[in-house]
């Protein structure tokens, strides 16, 4: 029974979320059910993945370990004579690492096939890797099944599997016999273990550290020339291989015969076994879309056809069409036939392939790899790597399945998102959790694509003054009403344009790349695309400057105390200024930010996650989000809440008062008449909290107003689908420093770019975090790093002695 013939079942996987949400948020151990692992399971040999059973004689050996080392043979304790047509009893807990993927047998399974065995558990390879498939399946036990009718009758069901036992507690549907399988405690028990010192934001590192891992596996896949041995296409042939994986949208092969089918046939190189094929296409080919489409596998001169598929709208909206997943046998030559085209259409025009290859059939476990979680891996991750690398993998199991129980209800969420004041309003505390959820990308496309208005029918045009505005810039006090900015200019005149009958929505599509056009004074230029971008970067420098030293020219954020005091994280961006009441323009800065959302623009915005996680709906906490605005209040807090009375009356005596400064300087009550009213020592800890809740509140109102901008473009529904980091990610572009980025600008005075030296350096840079490349950038005056069109470079030169003033990177003796 599926989740839309069920509301039984949705409701029982709503309660189930709550209740692991809570526990995800008091870092208690999850419930049994999402932790289950059944004690007995039945496999027998398979002779090829196509599970024909095996009927000859076998030796299944069996390890103390699955964890290796060269040296593997020691690790094999004894073997199982597998005879014609046996099975194996072993747990459901599984293994999976470079080797293959493992099952565990417990000490009265082993029992079975050595008697006074010594060990307490022992191992099983179900498949190795370099097989590409399980030589082990698991199958029911005829025996099994008749003595469980025999005991609790035939309409008697067995459940097993970790998904079926969360829905049998949680789902109560009545009528059904359900009986759930024992579990292996051992394994629940491993599942259900809380590391000490671990807290949420360990979970919230951790899914970013497997969302990481994700994205590094597919740009491995996304060369799908290093599964292929050629490509063939029914007509246009020439460079067609080249634009079917040249992993670019722009260009694509269209077929130019009318008669169907069109195909196009892929020779695999040996043992490549296909897990996803997916067709690359784009909406706007309109009637070159592929309709109808039959994949065929050919061994030998046998063509059999694999899969049929008529490819919907969702497919078209996100892009990518999957017509052939999970095969189970290596099939040499695949054809694709798109028998017919969108509304009748009569060519096809497909914009590239990818594949992802089959590796281990993973059963009751998960798909993520032990190995990734070695501590050397982890530089970035300085909470995860004191962990053992077994338990972070365990959580990372039971993060993943909690994920996936998500993923298979957010449709049912959704729709009720703007409209709950209590249940799903829960979401918000485990946002970082979607980043693991495979259905929201479709689910975001299409959100935006129900919201998407026309385009303007004409440009509208803006006179800008750039030298006024450079004057303002180099002093903004000639001009205290800030109307000579690029800002002030742009707002005013899109206002206010002749061209414009009605104001902008700015809810285009990504294809329309130019919002306005600009006339710059005294200056030749005909903007053809060059004069708006340049206009758009103008405004954000005026929004968040990138020099740390210089005036504001614009009254709308302030800098955070950080970057004053030179202290703490985050050292170079601005909070919304408590003192700017012109939220007007607030409210268009939000909505420019959303059109960034949308195209293909960026307006770069240096927030510190607290702003971002405002602007998005996430929960925020003091400890942990207002480090990167004030590090030394955060502290100073910490230590006034601890500090023992004798030291407050020495520190402080009657000179604390009820009273906070805000980050735009200005000292406010925390309380009516606080400046006079000192804090007593029994009474700190309620200085604290309102000293808190005044700095979380202080620009309350402004973040509202650019809020209220944004999801005037952007869907609140899409943004809640999103976490902080993503959100800033598409508006102001990738905020993180690559060594390959400096690399690139790199100009070497009096040494070789091979020099050992040189390559500590990089390798130095590589285990930095961003934050700590961030500051390295910014000692070296370096930041923002030199654009690729630009002649800027970076220089690299020998460092004879230390000189901590030097400005260039140095390979230092």
């Amino acid at each position: 029974m599926t989740l839309e013939e069920s509301p039984h079942l949705v409701l029982g996987r709503v309660r189930f979320l709550l209740e692991c949400i809570q526990y995800f948020r008091e870092t208690k151990p999850l419930p049994e059910s999402l932790c289950y692992v059944p004690k007995d399971v039945y496999y027998k040999i398979c002779r090829d993945s196509q599970s024909v059973i095996y009927t000859g004689k076998n030796y299944i050996p069996v390890w103390e370990s699955p964890r290796l080392s060269k040296k593997i043979s020691k690790f094999i304790k004894f073997k199982i004579e597998l005879r014609k047509g046996a099975c194996i009893r072993a747990t459901g807990e599984e293994y999976l690492n470079s080797y293959g993927l493992w099952v565990k047998m417990n000490k009265e399974q082993m029992e079975e096939y050595k008697s006074g065995c010594q060990l307490e558990e022992g191992w099983i390879v179900l498949g190795r890797n370099a097989d590409g498939w399980n030589r082990l399946q698991p199958v029911e036990s005829l025996d099994r099944i008749q003595n469980e009718q025999l005991l609790y009758g035939y309409g008697h069901k067995t459940v097993n599997r970790w998904e079926q036992v969360v829905d049998a507690k949680y789902s109560h549907i009545a009528g059904q016999n359900i009986k759930i399988a024992e579990m292996d405690e051992v394994a629940v028990k491993r599942l259900r273990y809380i590391p000490p010192n671990w807290t949420y934001e360990c979970d919230e590192d951790l899914i970013h550290y497997l969302h990481d891992a994700k994205d590094r596996e597919t740009e491995n896949f996304s060369n799908v020339s290093q599964y292929l041995e050629k490509i063939e296409v029914s007509s246009e042939e020439g460079e067609a291989s080249a634009r079917l994986t040249d992993g670019l949208s722009e260009t694509y092969w269209q077929s130019t015969s009318c008669e169907k089918p069109h195909w196009i046939r892929l020779h695999m190189k040996k043992n490549v076994i296909i897990k996803k094929l997916i067709l690359l296409m784009d909406e706007m080919d309109s009637s070159f879309l592929p309709k109808k489409v039959n994949v065929y596998g050919k061994q030998s001169n046998d063509l059999k056809i694999l899969n049929e598929i008529e490819i919907d709208n969702s497919s078209y909206l996100s892009g990518e069409a999957c017509v052939l997943e999970f095969m189970h046998i290596f099939m040499p030559t695949i054809e694709i036939h798109i028998l017919e085209c969108e509304a009748g259409g009569m060519d096809t025009r497909i914009r590239g392939l990818k594949i992802i290859p089959q590796t281990l059939n993973v059963g009751m476990g998960t798909d993520v790899n032990a190995d990734i979680f070695q501590s050397s891996n982890l530089t970035h991750y300085p909470k995860l790597a004191r962990v053992e690398p077994d338990v972070l993998y365990q959580r990372a199991i039971v993060i993943l399945r909690f994920s996936k129980i998500l993923g298979n209800i957010i449709t049912h969420l959704i729709p009720a998102w703007n409209y709950s004041i209590g249940t799903f309003l829960q979401l918000r505390y485990i946002r970082q959790f979607f980043l693991l959820i495979k259905q929201r990308s479709p689910l975001i496309v299409q959100l935006l694509k129900d919201t998407e208005s026309e385009s303007p029918a004409v440009l509208p045009n803006v006179v800008i003054n750039r030298r006024l505005a450079l004057k303002h810039r180099e002093n903004p006090s000639f001009d205290p009403s800030y109307n000579n900015s690029i800002f002030s200019q742009m707002y005013f005149g899109l206002k206010y344009s002749k061209e414009i009958q009605t104001p902008l929505n700015y809810r285009w599509s990504a294809r329309y790349t130019q919002w306005w056009k600009c006339t710059f004074v005294l200056e030749n230029m005909i903007d053809g695309g060059g004069g708006f971008r340049e206009s758009l970067s103008d405004i954000s420098e005026e929004l968040c400057p990138s020099q740390m030293d210089g005036p504001l020219p614009l009254p709308f954020f302030v800098r955070t105390s950080n970057q004053g005091n030179d202290t703490g994280e985050s050292r170079d961006t601005y909070v919304p200024n408590p003192s700017c009441k012109d939220f007007a323009k607030y409210e268009w800065i939000g909505q420019l930010m959303g059109a960034a959302f949308r195209g293909n623009e960026f307006l770069v915005m240096a927030f510190p996650p607290i702003v971002w996680k405002q602007l998005t709906g996430e929960a925020v906490s003091w400890n942990k989000d207002y480090l990167a605005v004030d590090f030394m209040l955060v502290k100073l807090l910490e230590t006034l809440e601890e500090i023992d009375e004798e030291a407050f009356e020495f520190q402080f005596g009657n000179e604390l008062t009820y009273t906070t400064m805000l980050s735009d300087q200005r000292v406010v009550d925390l309380i009516p008449g606080g400046s006079h009213i000192p804090v007593k020592y029994e009474d700190r800890k309620e200085f604290i909290q309102l000293v808190q809740k005044a700095r979380l509140q202080e620009s309350r109102k402004q973040i509202s107003a650019m809020k209220a901008g944004l999801v005037k473009v952007v869907p609140h529904i899409a943004l809640s689908l999103l976490t902080w980091q993503e959100i800033e990610k598409k508006i102001c572009g990738d905020p993180e420093i690559t060594v390959e980025e400096i690399k690139k600008k790199a100009e070497y005075l009096d040494l070789e770019a091979t020099d050992r030296r040189v390559t500590f350096l990089w390798e130095a840079l590589t285990n930095f975090t961003n934050a700590m490349k961030s500051l390295q950038m910014h000692f070296q005056n370096l930041l923002p790093v030199p654009e690729p069109s630009t002649s800027q470079t970076i220089q690299v030169h020998r460092c004879v002695k230390r000189n901590y003033a030097m400005q260039p990177i140095t390979a230092c003796q």
